[in-house]
């Protein structure tokens, strides 16, 4: 009987002096407290920021609206997304110029006309300004125009050759260049129309070129011409030289517009995206 008391009081003892020790200690399942703990409170912990998920682009769920200034006149566009890196991007260009000269004794009205309609995918590869741009021409007008006139009695030179034009059928003659009614085109730039990002303002600079192969040219004359005294008189139809000369200037004109196969593009504008 003492001998159960005496257990009895050790194991009492023994659960009182581990009591507190573990109600120091972390329960079963919880973190245990940060070794720099204080008696202020719990420690600080780092919160890192998290970059915010990527704006979706919807096809066509804005637009925007600019003007431009280029080798292809004077021009309007408009652009739209397709997907978080390509918009869709379309226009127009139109440009007119008219002016006087003389040359070799001819005198011109000459007439540069120019009008254009182009469209475009604007493709961002990194997501920001600089793009690549395959495109087309899908409908160009440009051309240059000359209506050519020699007063009766005066001279004039084609080919190197001098004639006179008759007095009583004085020489005419009009000059064209006309460039291909579409072409493929290439641009790179900066300036994205549809901005990913806060902002209603672009200013778009692009270069390229499109591709108009060989232009056409033409160079017709009528009258007559005739010899230094203005004797022997004739048609510039049937006259096989005057024509052969006509053939030959021609060609040097035909060789100077083929330097406009790859016809560059550059090209400044402002736009606003809605």
């Amino acid at each position: 009987m003492l001998s159960s008391l005496r257990r009895s009081a050790v194991a009492l003892g023994v659960s009182l002096l581990l009591v507190p020790a573990l109600a120091s200690c972390p329960a079963l399942g919880e973190p245990a407290a940060h070794p720099l703990a204080s008696a202020h409170g719990a420690p600080r912990l780092h919160r890192y920021p998290v970059a915010p998920a990527a704006e979706s682009v919807r096809p066509f769920s804005q637009l925007a609206v600019g003007v431009k200034f280029s080798t292809l006149g004077a021009g309007v566009e408009l652009a739209t997304p397709l997907s978080g890196h390509f918009n869709l991007r379309v226009g127009g260009n139109f440009f007119q110029y008219t002016d006087h000269l003389t040359t070799n004794g001819i005198h011109y009205a000459a007439a540069l006309d120019f009008s254009s309609a182009q469209a475009s995918i604007d493709w961002f590869p990194w997501g920001r300004s600089f793009h690549l741009s395959p495109g087309a021409l899908v409908y160009s007008g440009n051309r240059i125009l000359a209506n050519g006139s020699v007063p009766g009695g005066t001279s004039f030179t084609i080919n190197g050759n001098d004639y006179v034009s008759d007095p009583a059928d004085p020489v005419g003659g009009s000059a064209r260049i006309d460039l291909a009614h579409a072409a493929p085109m290439l641009t790179f730039g900066w300036g994205n129309l549809i901005p990913r990002k806060p902002g209603h303002f672009i200013v778009p600079f692009e270069m390229g070129f499109a591709y108009m192969g060989d232009p056409k040219v033409g160079l017709n004359f009528g009258g007559s011409v005739c010899d230094a005294q203005q004797l022997g008189c004739q048609s510039v139809q049937s006259d096989p030289t005057f024509q052969s000369d006509v053939a030959a200037e021609k060609a040097k004109i035909q060789n100077d517009a083929n330097y406009a196969r790859f016809y560059p593009i550059l090209s400044l504008g402002f736009a606003y995206r809605f």
